[in-house]
């Protein structure tokens, strides 16, 4: 079984893949308590493997975003394996304080405040910029193949922006689902 806060089909509006249609499965639970955290932890669903599975090939994307909470308290060998069965390309959105299963396709390392990341391989670092400089948290991280710089709720375009043209490996990610009205 599977604490499940919801599945849904929209376009991915953060990072790399922006602008990708793909189904999201949005776990419930999280080890770490961020203030401007958008899920709402107190709402959630048990669902069986089975029945997840069926529910995320019901859409016609096969682009597949683990997000939560921290999908990595409940991701593991068995599931990563059926979704690959069933077509999907797998993204798991995680703050790295918890190992994933090996056969995740691409990792998206958000850390928080109060956790200290794990990971081994990151494809993708996307740091919530809060006024504390992000290349001390990239020094203690393995190296990513992509930098985003997002702004904290968009309450800080300006100094994210001024801090991403100072470090151009940086990249400006903005929630642009939220931009354009979408979940």
């Amino acid at each position: 079984m599977y604490s499940i806060n919801e599945i849904f089909y929209s376009l991915q509006g953060e990072g790399y893949f922006t602008g990708t249609a793909a189904v999201f499965l949005r776990f419930s639970g999280c080890n770490l308590q961020c203030s401007f955290c958008d899920t709402d932890h107190s709402a959630s669903e048990q669902v069986e493997l089975g029945a997840l599975v069926e529910r995320l090939t019901a859409f016609p994307a096969r682009h597949l975003v683990i997000t939560g909470g921290e999908p990595s308290l409940q991701v593991d060998d068995l599931l990563i394996d059926v979704l690959h069965e069933a077509g999907f390309y797998i993204q798991v959105e995680t703050n790295g304080t918890n190992p994933l299963p090996a056969g995740v396709d691409w990792i998206t390392c958000s850390p928080k405040e109060g956790g200290t990341v794990v990971l081994n391989r990151i494809d993708e670092l996307k740091v919530v910029y809060t006024g504390t400089d992000p290349d001390t948290i990239v020094a203690e991280l393995p190296a990513a193949m992509h930098y985003f710089l997002q702004p904290c709720s968009g309450a800080n375009i300006p100094e994210t922006v001024e801090y991403v043209m100072a470090h151009p490996y940086w990249r400006l990610s903005l929630q642009t689902h939220k931009l354009i009205n979408i979940q």
